[in-house]
Order: structure tokens, then sequence, then C-alpha cells
């Protein structure tokens, strides 16, 4: 088997800080624990960013830059800056850091869906802003909206014109389907770095069997071209990643994915995850990937020519 590839979700969207005082907030926070992640052995990390003031997230580039150069100062681990943002987001907003920033690799998301995560706002809890309980309810009418234009556009605008590979996000085997399209109009070429995501109400449940079916489908679109990585949402993410790794697969945990390190036991840190999942591939014989390793497999352009 070839070597597997770490991504750490550092922090995201899906979450709100009332959750856990272990998600990073600030621009220190945030690269205090992407570096810890690096560390630990993740050679990929995927970032957001949020609003210092409001702990909203964001996509402002001035936020971005608040932690990028000092990650890539004291890391030689990839960054992938996300396009997704979140789903309240015009897509102009998702994709000014990335068009700022011209990272190595970006997120995308392969189809529009639903994204319910209303069943979080039942839970007791001593809420940090005002805004975190009504979002989370309201999402009972969200749809995260990502069109094949929508696609395109990120496509063009950060693929074709500034040199990022992409982290193909894929919620549902519709989304598979996707992807193998925008392929077959020469958009995206291969290494696809296809990123299985299951747990998120609204697309696939974090079960074996779903996880044994996309990769039976993905062999069908894509053949010897690609490689899948996967994430669950919750309690499922380190079986599920586990299962990949079995499987050849190559794996993403983090804060973003899951606040949780044991049943009922917040994670202290995102390196606490990496370095678990790190033990776990290990002892199923696979060699960690290094951020050299994985510029090499995924074909990126290098840290030299990002502009942070």
């Amino acid at each position: 088997m070839s070597k597997i590839i770490i991504t750490c979700a550092v922090t995201g969207s899906i979450h709100t800080p009332s959750m856990s005082p272990h998600l990073p907030v600030t621009a220190a926070e945030i690269a205090g624990q992407a570096l810890g992640a690096a560390q630990a052995g993740a050679a990929i990390l995927h970032l957001h960013a949020r609003n210092p003031e409001t702990g909203h997230p964001s996509s402002a580039p001035e936020h971005f830059m608040a932690f990028l150069p000092e990650i890539k100062r004291q890391t030689e681990a990839v960054v992938n800056i996300t396009t997704g943002g979140s789903a309240i987001m015009a897509l102009d907003d998702r994709l000014a850091a990335a068009r700022a920033a011209e990272p190595e690799m970006c997120s995308l998301n392969m189809g529009s869906m639903n994204f319910a995560l209303y069943p979080m706002a039942k839970r007791e809890r001593e809420w940090n802003y005002d805004w975190e309980k009504p979002f989370l309810e309201n999402s009972d009418d969200l749809v995260f909206k990502n069109t094949p234009r929508d696609i395109a556009t990120v496509l063009t605008d950060l693929g074709e014109k500034r040199g990022a590979r992409f982290e193909f996000e894929c919620y549902d085997l519709s989304h598979l389907y996707m992807l193998r399209h925008f392929a077959d109009r020469g958009m995206v070429k291969p290494p696809f770095f296809i990123q299985f995501v299951f747990g998120v109400l609204g697309g696939m449940g974090a079960d074996p069997e779903n996880l044994t079916h996309m990769k039976r489908i993905a062999d069908k679109l894509f053949g010897d071209d690609y490689m899948f990585s996967v994430l669950a949402a919750g309690r499922q993410q380190m079986p599920l990643a586990s299962m990949s790794a079995a499987m050849g697969g190559h794996v993403r945990v983090g804060l973003e994915d899951s606040l949780f390190i044991d049943k009922g036991k917040l994670a202290r840190s995102n390196a606490e995850q990496v370095s678990r999942i790190r033990e776990i591939v290990e002892r199923l014989g696979r060699d960690v990937a290094t951020p050299g390793d994985v510029r090499g497999m995924l074909g990126l352009k290098g840290p030299d020519k990002t502009a942070f």
C-alpha cells in the first residue's frame, strides 16, 4: 500500500464554539493547533477561520492572513483552505480567502445538499454567542448550494488561474458522478484526491456499507486515477477512518469533524486526534506520508508559489 495521508481539519463552520472549550477561534489558537497537528503527523492542514470578536465563521482574507504566515513559517505541512466556508455564505464570500492566499490546495464540495445541524440545538449547554442556537435551529431550512456553475467557478478561479489542487468533498454518491462530469469536461485532471464525507444529516450516513459502496463506484468511475480519504462527523470518526486505512485509503480527523477523542470525552486538541489515528494506521502497517510525499503524490505547486 502507498503511504497514508493524514489530513487534519483544524476548525470549521460545522461546530460552534460553545460545544468545546478546546475548539480554536482566534488566530493564535488556530495557528497553535495547526502546528500541533502537523507535529503529530498531519501532512495536510484543512483550515477555516472565524471572526475572533463574534465567533462567526469567516472567509475574510484578513482573518486567514492573521494565521497563515505563521503556519507556513513553522511547518512544511500543506495548507488546504476551505471553499465551503459556511453554508449561509455567498460563493464570492466563500472564495475570498482562497483567492487572496492562492494555497496549494482547496476543498471543493461536489454538490448541493441539505445541511441539517438543528438536532444539536436541543442539547443543553451555555451558549457563548447569541447567534449560535438560532443558527442551528434554522438549519432545518438550510441548503448548502454547490451548483455545477459554482463548481466550475471554483475550478477556474482557484485551479486554472491560481494553480490549486483540490480535496473533492463527496457527501453522497451523486457527487462522484459530478466529479466524473467535470473530469470529462477536462476541467479537472488526475490524480483526484476524493474525500468521502459521512455523518452529516443530509448526506450519507456513517455506515461501513456506504464506504464500501463509495469505493466500488469510485473504482468504476476513476480506475487508478484517484486516491480516497475518509472523514466521518461525530462518533464514527475513528472507526471509519480506521476502516479507510485498512482498505488502502487515507484519513481525515480534526475538531471540525468531531470534538471527541473517546466516548463522552472531549479531545483537548487536534493533535490528540492526529496522534490517535497515527497510532492506529501504523499498527495496521501503513507508513505516514510527509508533506513532501503529499506534494509528490498530488502534484502540488509548492509553498513558494502561494501568496501568504
